[in-house]
């Protein structure tokens, strides 16, 4: 069984209207348990209708769309889906509102009903799984804090409750580099540690060629490309459409395959290609020679 499963997805703000658009159009794919999918695509592409779809914010105008094998359409199952999918929105730092780290983190716990004894060593967990200490911050006001660390807290939260599914909305978008890689390293130890599966959207092709085994690629609403991180990235309609956003390793490997019928275009592993690099350049040598 999936854990996501779209078939022929639509979606559609405010029908009937003179507001009307259509948001997500005939979309279908599926996610299996523990793939860490990356979602692409440009302002206005539908990433953001998607993922509301996830745990029943948006239900869909046309076609299904179903969670661990059970419809979102179905009302009572629709209302509990926040228990096993957990959202960090875009700037979630932004949304914090209780008096302290420890509070803000429990809050969710507490929604559970999970046992008043327990929750603080979840909310010690939670912390240590983004890399926060917990004596040093569990009574501080999240205001007080960093952009950076605050948005820690904030997936801490989340975390927290144990999501199955674990969605992050442009989740390193506004911080700084080293901002970036905490949150980059939180996501690889949630992947090493768990069997999380998560959805990413971002803009930033980079993140995602490290840390998605799919990527989705949306434009106008319409699924464009699914599959593998390197198949979908090897696609010339991808390429077309984000070559400029590719890391400048990847960008040089597809120039050269214009050029050069043995250069491999599927990996994209810095490493490897490294190696592929390398033996092209002794290709040369030899004919030279």
């Amino acid at each position: 069984m999936s854990v996501i499963e779209a078939k022929n997805l639509t979606f559609t703000y405010c029908p009937g209207t003179i507001y009307e658009r259509k948001a997500l159009d005939n979309i279908t794919f599926k996610v299996e348990r523990g793939d860490v999918v990356g979602i692409i695509g440009q302002n206005g592409s539908g990433k953001s209708t998607f993922i509301k779809h996830l745990n029943g914010i948006l239900q869909p105008t046309d076609g299904k769309i179903k969670i661990f094998g059970k419809d979102i359409l179905n009302k009572q199952y629709r209302n509990e889906l926040w228990k096993k999918v957990g959202i960090v929105f875009q700037f979630p730092e932004q949304q914090l509102f209780e008096d302290t780290v420890f509070n803000e983190i429990a809050y969710g716990l507490k929604n559970l009903e999970v046992c008043k004894e327990v929750i603080p060593s979840k909310v010690k967990l939670a912390l240590e799984k983004v890399g926060l200490e917990h004596e040093s911050i569990v009574s501080l006001s999240p205001l007080c804090l960093s952009g950076g660390i605050r948005r820690r807290v904030a997936i801490a939260s989340i975390l927290a409750m144990e999501p199955e599914i674990l969605i992050l909305d442009e989740c390193t978008a506004g911080l700084d580099l080293i901002g970036r890689e905490k949150i980059i390293d939180i996501i690889k130890k949630i992947k090493e540690e768990s069997s999380t599966t998560i959805i990413m959207v971002s803009h930033n092709i980079s993140e995602l060629i490290e840390l998605c085994s799919h990527i989705a690629v949306l434009k106008d609403g319409k699924l464009i490309s699914f599959g593998k991180t390197h198949d979908v990235l090897s696609e010339k309609t991808v390429q077309n459409m984000y070559f400029k956003m590719f890391p400048e390793y990847i960008q040089l490997t597809y120039k050269l395959s214009e050029r050069y019928e043995n250069v491999n275009i599927r990996s994209i592993d810095i490493a490897e290609i490294e190696i592929e690099l390398h033996s092209l350049l002794k290709g040369f040598k030899y004919e030279k020679n």
